[in-house]
């Protein structure tokens, strides 16, 4: 089996391809042919969300693509402002409208607070917004539900005040910045890690160590960048626009050896500014 046709398991059974695609940033006739493309390439994971103004797109390539909808994975969010139930529940209905669809793989809080406000305290809307999660999750409108960039202290917050463990956690994770402290705590619990950002929004296409590695097994940067968050048994979701790229992520079929590996993790280096 390779990579682009393997999966994790969740907790509760369910298979969540290894490999995705994020669409985030992809609009109008960007995202219907790059979604049309990453289907037609064999990719079976679409990372998608409301506030990312494309479902409609996204939908309507999933609907050409002529591949049977059991046989995608598709994620979506609730918007990091919306921190009540009544709130999640109509963004949950208009998402399941803008895509055509009547159920959702992975439904996931976008955020533990609002993009200007994500240091405050909303754990009781967290709670809130959750159980909401949980009901659409016991009604099989949902086959799986988690949470996205939510620290150890937010997901404590979840876990010890709701009935279902989420079965994700959603995170930028890439070399130089594997937030190990989370990534720990949610091996604990059996959460798995989906990782976005996986290329630090560019910034490790242009680093020297990388470079060199890459060289070294004749691969790209990005590939290696992408193989290095599958051997540390974490799912990824590089955003993509053109086939070359797309296809580039599907080929991951080789392994990193242990020494450049440890060369890997001593790289500690977040450029970006912003945790997106």
């Amino acid at each position: 089996m390779t990579e682009l046709n393997a999966f994790y398991r969740l907790s509760n059974g369910i298979k969540m391809p290894k490999i995705g695609l994020g669409t985030y940033t992809l609009k109008g006739a960007q995202a219907y042919e790059t979604v049309l493309t990453a289907l037609k390439l064999g990719i079976r994971h679409i990372d998608s969300a409301i506030i990312y103004q494309n479902e409609q797109s996204v939908g309507q390539a999933i609907r050409d693509s002529g591949v049977p909808r059991e046989a995608i994975f598709i994620t979506s969010k609730v918007p990091p402002h919306i921190k009540n139930a009544p709130g999640a529940l109509r963004m949950f209905e208009k998402t399941l409208k803008n895509l055509g669809l009547d159920y959702l793989d992975l439904l996931i809080i976008n955020a533990p607070g609002p993009f200007h406000d994500l240091d405050g305290d909303y754990d009781r809307e967290n709670i809130e917004v959750y159980k909401l999660l949980e009901e659409l999750y016991k009604q099989n409108r949902v086959k799986a539900i988690g949470v996205s960039q939510f620290k150890v202290k937010d997901i404590k917050n979840i876990i010890d005040h709701c009935d279902i463990v989420p079965h994700v956690q959603q995170m930028s994770f890439f070399i130089g910045h594997t937030q190990d402290d989370i990534v720990t705590y949610c091996q604990e619990k059996g959460i798995q890690i989906q990782a976005f950002s996986p290329l630090a929004k560019g910034y490790l296409l242009t680093n020297p160590i990388v470079l060199t590695i890459a060289e070294n097994y004749q691969v790209t940067a990005s590939q290696i960048a992408l193989r290095y968050i599958l051997q540390k048994s974490h799912a990824v979701i590089p955003k993509a626009s053109t086939e070359t790229h797309l296809r580039l992520n599907t080929e991951l079929d080789f392994v990193i050896h242990d020494d450049d590996m440890k060369t890997l993790d001593a790289i500690k280096d977040d450029p970006r500014k912003y945790d997106d």
